[in-house]
């Protein structure tokens, strides 16, 4: 604000009323001041003046508009946990994760003045778009990529991935074949990670990874296949949707869940329990993983010393019906 003062040739009041849309300023200083604001490209530190003046907060959210279990979860538990701390929340979903739509929203939230602003960007296309967030601006990106360094949340989506193929290995099984989700989601590049890894650390064979998308019907396409090869006996899926469709192929072809092939899903969806037969999967914790991405933007918003850069949360391996904790038999 000083600069703008400066360059303006006014003083730091003058730039304050104009910013606030202060009547008592003639329109030949507000023009001047409207121009180095436009030429330093300036933005008001929202989050300061939000702790400042002791107003609520907005908290702008950006996220792909998905109907997906988990991004739909994500976003839904942030918006509670933000209401149970007293936070407004503004949403700006996008059916493209493109630059030009990423841009709009941002900018829409900017408009706002919101004090923060959380990104759910579970693609590398969403988290390019968002290379000019304005510095100032604290940010939080959640299933981001681990290694930009950029303020994250995100489940160990590689132990996750680990757990349930290590269960599959312990019951007895040689070797396990994964279902994965698109490769472009750092969700599914980390479970395809923690998949290999324990494959090759226990020298067993790494069968060829099969691609799918999200769905019930991808996993019943793959999982025709699969019913077909009688040395598939254990199959990791990228979620549990896709686990739906394999269960069903699985079944059309006669192969018995667990007692010919055994299956674990990762998300734990609430009907999970309820899949015939009761389908083992991996639970991720989006309630933890939507208070620690809003501790971390009030972290940043306050400037606390010493605040984390990013929070990695735990999965849990969920032991059912569908691949137990048991040699097949």
């Amino acid at each position: 604000m000083t600069d703008v003062a400066r360059l303006a040739g006014v003083s730091h009041q003058t730039v304050s009323r104009v910013l606030n849309d202060h009547p008592n300023v003639k329109e030949q200083t507000r023009i001047r001041v409207r121009a180095a604001i436009a030429e330093l490209g300036y933005r008001p530190n929202r989050a300061a003046r939000a702790l400042v003046t002791g107003r609520s907060q907005l908290i702008g959210v950006v996220a792909r508009n998905s109907t997906l279990y988990g991004p739909a979860t994500m976003l839904s538990e942030f918006e509670q946990a933000a209401a149970d701390s007293g936070f407004a929340v503004s949403v700006g979903s996008v059916r493209e994760l493109d630059r030009s739509s990423m841009g709009a929203v941002v900018e829409r939230h900017l408009d706002q003045r919101v004090a923060g602003l959380v990104v759910i960007a579970n693609t590398v296309s969403a988290v390019e778009a968002l290379a000019d967030i304005p510095e100032d601006l604290p940010v939080v990106f959640i299933d981001g990529d681990p290694a930009s360094g950029r303020p994250l949340v995100t489940v160990d989506q590689v132990a996750g991935a680990r757990a349930a193929t290590r269960h599959l290995l312990d019951a007895g099984h040689e070797t396990v074949w994964h279902v994965s989700g698109p490769t472009d989601w750092f969700d599914s590049a980390g479970r395809i990670q923690g998949w290999r890894q324990t494959l090759e650390e226990a020298g067993r064979e790494v069968p060829p990874l099969l691609s799918a998308d999200w769905s019930a019907a991808e996993g019943y396409r793959t999982g025709q296949m699969l019913a077909r090869m009688p040395e598939v006996t254990a199959i990791f899926t990228a979620n549990d949707h896709l686990a739906l469709g394999i269960l069903r192929a699985l079944s059309e072809r006669g192969r018995r869940v667990p007692h010919d092939v055994a299956v674990v899903g990762f998300d734990d969806v609430p009907e999970a329990a309820y899949f015939i037969p009761p389908l083992t999967t991996v639970r991720q914790a989006f309630g933890d993983v939507a208070r620690a991405a809003l501790s971390l933007l009030l972290g940043q918003m306050g400037d606390e010393a010493g605040t984390a850069r990013q929070i990695v949360v735990p999965a849990q391996l969920v032991v059912r019906e569908s691949a137990p904790s048991r040699a097949r038999g």
